[in-house]
């Protein structure tokens, strides 16, 4: 199946894109050639070849949880330019309009 500039015109504006006359006209021949490189792909036999969800096969990328101890409130606050005991204190972004 040829792709034409009709086509081309039609895909453009479904994907809401505006093309002059010679971008249309470059784009005619390379989306025919992306179409026969998708037939020459269509041509190979995949019977014995099992989908793929991801074409990457990997197991279990997530670690373990583990219990580690953390930073102290104290090392966390240290350097705040405004805190409390126990928090940062920031300027107030919700109020009244």
């Amino acid at each position: 199946m040829a792709v034409t500039k009709k086509d081309v015109e039609k895909i453009a504006e479904l994907a809401r894109l505006k093309f002059n006359d010679i971008e249309l006209e470059n784009f005619t021949p390379q989306m025919n050639e992306i179409l026969s490189y998708m037939d020459k792909l269509n041509e190979l036999d995949t019977e014995n070849v099992n989908p793929l969800s991801h074409p990457v096969e990997q197991t279990n990328v997530f670690r373990e949880d583990e219990l580690k101890p953390s930073i102290s409130t104290e090392n966390a606050l240290k350097n705040a330019p405004s805190k409390d005991e126990h928090h940062f204190k920031v300027p107030k972004v919700i109020g009244d309009k």
